[in-house]
């Protein structure tokens, strides 16, 4: 069996699926149909970015959304899905709207203005540089929760990517401050990230309250492929509970390492990223040993997995 993972933001990188779209029909048709519905000329911003737009959240997740969803359809044009045997898809952060779009629970028309208007609001949910995100390096969940806890600090865990690296999020100052405290317990390293705000906390509180009213107004389908949440981590094929952890995605933590344990106890064998980088694969390989694990970001690519099927 094989499950589909999506990239999040932080993989993009200019000339991302460059020669998906250069070489298929399907992927350039992609390209033209999320720039046609957001009125945004993704092309120019993904292969060219003469603007420097590219990092900008705003842009960000439209850009990898695309991106990642032109390799997926090249992917399925080339080999036979029912060969795939796919059961399960996921996404991390923006790429659960990706595994939404490659499911066909929500149209690639939807997810696109959904994710423009998600990009927007992250970017302007918070004063800019009032707010931000830090990767604590060698702690794991619990580590970090009880620091929090014990030192009062007004802090939230954001994303939970893997054993040794945790994603905290709140006011800038409050971050900057809890450096010395999260390193005197053990944390290797600890990185500011280049991000607009605190995303997957209650700072986006106002922001989610807004994205809801445009999820409710998409028309979501249920699929034969199981979708793993980011928001509770379990497997479900219900669109309607498919919608309500999507709401409540943005101001709350990506559990990606229990999702990694959800398809652990599955017992699924070939994980397949698809989509810019390879930032995925190497926080599943830290969390489980149990897997297959393959990329997709070349058109190369795609011959190692005929050839593994």
């Amino acid at each position: 069996m094989t499950t589909i993972v999506f990239p999040g933001q932080g993989s993009q990188f200019i000339g991302m699926s460059r020669d998906f779209y250069e070489n298929f029909n399907i992927s350039k048709e992609i390209f033209k149909l999320v720039s046609d519905i957001t009125k945004i000329d993704i092309k120019d911003i993904i292969f060219e970015d003469a603007s420097n737009l590219l990092d900008q959240t705003q842009y960000t997740q439209l850009a990898i959304f695309c991106a990642s969803t032109s390799i997926y359809q090249a992917l399925i044009n080339e080999i036979d899905i029912q060969k795939l045997n796919i059961k399960f898809m996921l996404g991390h952060s923006l790429g659960e709207y990706t595994a939404l779009a490659a499911a066909k629970i929500l149209s690639i028309e939807d997810c696109s203005l959904l994710l423009k208007t998600r990009g927007e609001l992250m970017q302007n949910a918070f004063e800019p540089n009032l707010s931000a995100m830090a990767a604590i390096i060698g702690l794991n969940c619990d580590n970090v929760n009880n620091i929090i806890h014990d030192h009062k600090l007004d802090l939230s865990i954001a994303n939970d990517n893997s054993p040794q690296q945790i994603v905290i999020s709140g006011i800038k100052k409050e971050l900057i401050n809890s450096e010395e405290i999260f390193k005197k317990s053990g944390a290797k390293k600890f990185i500011l990230l280049n991000v607009s705000a605190a995303f997957h906390s209650s700072l986006m509180n106002e922001a989610q309250q807004k994205m809801e009213k445009f999820i409710n107004n998409s028309s979501f389908n249920n699929s034969q492929i199981a979708i793993i949440s980011n928001f509770t981590a379990k497997k479900s094929l219900d669109h309607v509970e498919i919608k309500e952890s999507l709401i409540n995605q943005m101001s709350n933590r990506v559990r990606w390492v229990e999702s990694i344990k959800t398809l652990e106890n599955n017992k699924e064998s070939l994980i397949i990223e698809v989509g810019p980088g390879k930032v995925l694969s190497g926080l599943i390989r830290r969390i489980s040993d149990k897997f297959d694990i393959k990329n997709i970001e070349q058109i190369s690519d795609i011959e190692s997995i005929k050839n593994g099927i």
